[in-house]
């Protein structure tokens, strides 16, 4: 019998699953790979590399932190933006005989790195808007609004370029919700500056950079949780792994189902291995076929790997729960 994590292993193939019989099947399925947003992330890193260059220099010129806050959480997002799509790009490469996976997790450490850069950002905003409310200082509101204002624009342009792939690409849900979030940080600013016009309350724009520093947190922790959780190869957030333990064991062939293990491969790829006993059935391909297929259909699990047994006793399997450690 061939242990599961044999899995890393196997070759992979780019279109169609291949399958074994008898004592030990493997089939692996693959999904097209992601939609390319190559063109969306050149627009996008061009448009907010240019805004951060205004926004840090009306900034000074107008003394205001909570541009200048934006500016680096902005040029933090550029740098994230770049990360992903690098990560896109790598992804695609084909496996080798060393990385059998080829660099498919690439995209899960630039959603790890992205989330870190963002964390180390907002504790840096957070740390001058406490120093400011202490000192607080006037700014130009005209000349805030006014840049807040294109941030809107340019911000809200570059999360509808990623919105069609926000759903299933924690990469791209990522930038996405990044940008949206700075979008509606922008017009706290534009409200925030023309507040301060009529009230003269120079407090409103330190107070305008934490709130920019509980929005990114927010944001910011949900990224973490889960590049975190792919990075440990925990299940994918949207397969539930009892619902598919249970599909497997209602099979007609299946007696039991152990050693079942679903981690993600990428942001956007998730794999199974599991050892089904089948004592009473000969292994098949049509049996491979049809659990490749309900699994790709019902769960997006797209690389599986299956062990049958037939349950001897005489010759029990060592991470049978009986006998694992």
């Amino acid at each position: 019998m061939k242990h599961d994590h044999d899995h890393d292993k196997h070759k992979h193939s780019s279109a169609q699953g291949d399958s074994h019989g008898h004592s030990h099947g493997s089939g692996h399925a693959h999904s097209h790979a992601p939609a390319s947003f190559g063109r969306a992330f050149a627009i996008g890193i061009t448009l907010n590399l240019g805004f951060v260059l205004v926004e840090a220099i009306y900034g000074a010129i107008a003394h205001s932190l909570a541009l200048l806050a934006d500016a680096g959480h902005n040029l933090s997002d550029v740098l994230g933006l770049v990360l992903a799509w690098g990560a896109t790009v790598l992804v695609r490469r084909l496996p080798t005989k060393r990385r059998t996976y080829g660099l498919r997790r690439t995209s899960i450490l630039a959603s790890l790195f992205n989330a870190l850069l963002l964390l180390i950002a907002i504790c840096a905003i957070a740390w001058e808007a406490i120093s400011r409310l202490q000192h607080p200082e006037p700014v130009a509101s005209g000349v805030v609004m006014g840049v807040a204002a294109v941030g809107i624009l340019i911000n809200g342009i570059t999360a509808w370029l990623f919105m069609s792939g926000s759903k299933g690409d924690l990469n791209i849900r990522g930038a996405f919700l990044h940008m949206a979030a700075d979008a509606a940080v922008s017009l706290g600013v534009v409200l925030a500056a023309l507040a301060m016009r009529y009230t003269g309350w120079l407090w409103l724009d330190p107070a305008v950079s934490l709130a920019i520093v509980v929005v990114i947190a927010v944001g910011t922790w949900g990224l973490l949780r889960d590049s975190v959780d792919l990075a440990l190869d925990a299940v994918p957030r949207g397969i539930d792994p009892a619902e598919v333990e249970a599909y497997l064991g209602a099979l007609p062939e299946v007696t039991a189902v152990h050693d079942l293990h679903i981690w993600g491969m990428s942001t956007t790829e998730a794999a199974l291995t599991v050892h089904l006993v089948t004592p009473d059935a000969s292994t098949n391909d049509a049996l491979l076929a049809r659990i490749n297929a309900d699994l790709h259909r019902k769960y997006g699990i797209d690389h599986t790997t299956v062990q049958f047994e037939r349950g001897d006793a005489a010759h029990p399997c060592g991470q049978a729960p009986s006998h694992a450690v």
